[in-house]
């Protein structure tokens, strides 16, 4: 299938890598980029198919970034998984105010990952 194009937001080579190894595995071509303040410039270039975006990143929130993702027109229906070791009631609310389409905490499973991916992707 062509056009399996997933961003993934991310600052901890560990998970960037294991992501990127499920996602691959699956087919898909994984972008990545780990800084919260050109982000948005990465999404542009990349013009991906769904995002993985992390809640704690240098420079600016996942927040933030999801923030002007949905206020953008370009991006306003593209689907965004949010990871964050923080999965308190609060976190969750707070992207869902913000519109995320997913929201996962960490850790997690391989299956959940690509499950979740699957699914946002129309796949």
């Amino acid at each position: 299938m062509t056009g399996k194009q997933v961003l993934l937001i991310e600052d901890e080579p560990n998970i960037i890598e294991a992501i990127r190894f499920i996602l691959s595995r699956d087919g898909w071509a994984v972008a990545t980029h780990s800084d919260g303040t050109t982000a948005l410039e990465k999404v542009r270039a990349v013009a991906p198919n769904l995002i993985i975006l992390d809640v704690m990143l240098p420079g600016r929130s996942g927040y933030d970034i999801l923030r002007d993702l949905r206020d953008d027109a370009a991006t306003k229906s593209l689907p965004v998984m949010m990871l964050t070791a923080r999965g308190q009631s609060k976190d969750r609310e707070l992207a869902e105010r913000l519109g995320v389409t997913h929201f996962m905490t960490k850790p997690f499973s391989n299956a959940e990952v690509l499950e979740n991916v699957r699914t946002l992707a129309g796949w």
